[in-house]
């Protein structure tokens, strides 16, 4: 900035760069951008074997925590494994995720079908989280269109002209209470219903997922008990459910980060200047699937977030 400044302390003209300039400039930014994105491309090789081991370990796991929410007496106990089950159903969740782009078992009939009957029954149904999941990562942070799979970003000149009803829901969405009851919101609601009345033909596994959580909480409810229901189906996907809707608000809502409008959006600034890198202890990060390396997996969605483990 001092550098730019005249010496005089007189206002300097300002002198337009040639358009030959900016548009070498542009070439440069491209080939930075290329030669950045291909040096990841080492690093989404799969061993298949080890993606194996996790998605039947990590199942495994769930299965343990289900299993002390119906074999353990005591309330705190059950609400113990309740809380392990939600955030293991989120490791799940991440490797269904890695699944859907491609990373994790593409080749694998049995895979495909397995993670489709997941994506089901944790409320993510497959056709609408694609197409919303995709559309996030060709959009992301970009000042109009990133709400599609995401959570909604207005400037101060657009919350400004927003009639009080959008003002409304813009807060409500990004609430912490939306993110809390977010198993009925996010989930229930903006996974699984409103696709479907946006587009029943299109959508038809959202409302599917829906009936079929209606069914298995009825049948838990009425065949067994309702406290079952509670501890083992519903308390795991509010866990689930609200940790899953925090990541995806922290992924792309921080400090500092760069939002960008249209016409000079950049993939690699958008990965890297507006995903976020969250450092978490070896514990979270088994949860999580190491999905702190969010902005990696936005610079190259081909590969996994457990890759990270797979190079340990």
């Amino acid at each position: 900035l001092h550098d730019a400044l005249p010496i005089s302390g007189k206002s300097a003209a300002p002198v337009a760069p040639k358009a030959s300039d900016a548009a070498a400039a542009r070439k440069a930014a491209k080939a930075r951008e290329k030669e950045l994105i291909n040096k990841t491309r080492p690093f989404a090789q799969e061993n298949v074997a080890l993606s194996w081991f996790h998605v039947v370990t990590t199942m495994l796991v769930i299965a343990a925590f289900i299993t002390g929410t119906v074999m353990l007496s005591q309330w705190w106990a059950r609400a113990l494994c309740s809380l392990g089950a939600g955030l293991t159903i989120v490791r799940g969740f991440i490797l269904y995720h890695d699944h859907m782009h491609n990373a994790l078992l593409k080749r694998s009939p049995v895979a495909k079908a397995f993670f489709w009957i997941y994506g089901i029954l944790v409320l993510t149904p497959p056709k609408v989280w694609k197409q919303t999941h995709n559309y996030h990562h060709a959009h992301n942070s970009k000042i109009v269109g990133s709400h599609v799979g995401s959570f909604p970003l207005l400037t101060v000149a657009m919350y400004e002209a927003a009639t009080p009803m959008q003002r409304f829901m813009y807060r409500f969405t990004r609430h912490p209470i939306n993110i809390l009851i977010g198993y009925l919101t996010v989930f229930g609601f903006g996974m699984c219903v409103s696709p479907f009345l946006r587009r029943p033909k299109g959508n038809w596994d959202s409302i599917f997922a829906f009936v079929v959580h209606i069914a298995l909480l009825l049948t838990l409810g009425f065949v067994f008990s309702w406290d079952i229901a509670l501890f083992s189906l519903v308390l795991p996907l509010v866990v689930a459910c609200a940790a899953g809707g925090y990541l995806f608000y922290a992924q792309h809502n921080f400090e500092l980060m760069m939002v960008q409008p249209r016409h000079t959006w950049s993939f690699t600034r958008a990965a890297l200047e507006c995903s976020s890198y969250m450092e978490l202890g070896p514990v979270m990060r088994w949860f999580t699937g190491n999905i702190g390396y969010h902005h990696v997996h936005h610079l190259n969605r081909s590969e996994e977030h457990t890759s990270e483990l797979q190079s340990q």
